[in-house]
């Protein structure tokens, strides 16, 4: 056994001893390669929306097409990022044509941002497309299990928000 990681023996090479978290480990394998691909993927579907997007802002599509219009602080708490970070980027997707400002009703002061019909359309074409991938990535599976893994993962990000 080579090093400890929060209480749990490690071998070297990254490898849990007889009996200790080797589920753990196998998580945060699988997690890692997920998250990986699903950055890469993000660049993706933000460029197919345009290709000046940054891939970052896609999540912030997502949102605004999931809830509708949203103040900018509300966008920021979701993806969790600072005030100046969400303003720019709501500024570059502005200018893209993407998203518009309108004041909000409740709060004089207060803006929300919506999806443009433009950033809308482009937005749902490119989500259609990685709807269909899934589909056909999980061809095999039975519909049962993939709700299983919705549910599961939607339990583990629900346990990351607490």
């Amino acid at each position: 056994m080579a090093a400890t990681e929060e209480g749990v023996t490690v071998g070297a090479h990254g490898d849990a001893g007889p009996g200790e978290d080797r589920e753990f480990l196998s998580l945060e394998r699988e997690l890692s390669l997920l998250m990986r691909r699903a950055r890469a993927r993000s660049g993706e579907m933000a460029r197919q929306v345009h290709p000046d997007l940054e891939p970052a802002a896609y999540g912030l599509l997502v949102c605004l097409d999931d809830s509708g219009p949203q103040r900018a602080t509300d966008l920021a708490a979701y993806i969790g990022v600072g005030k100046a970070t969400m303003s720019r980027q709501l500024r570059a997707m502005e200018e893209l044509g993407l998203v518009s400002r309108e004041p909000d009703p409740a709060d004089g002061r207060a803006w929300l941002i919506r999806l443009t019909p433009d950033g809308r359309t482009r937005f749902r074409t490119v989500r259609a497309a990685r709807r269909a991938r899934y589909v056909r990535q999980l061809q095999g599976w039975d519909r049962a299990e993939v709700a299983e893994l919705a549910r599961l993962l939607g339990q583990l990000n629900a346990s990351a928000e607490s």
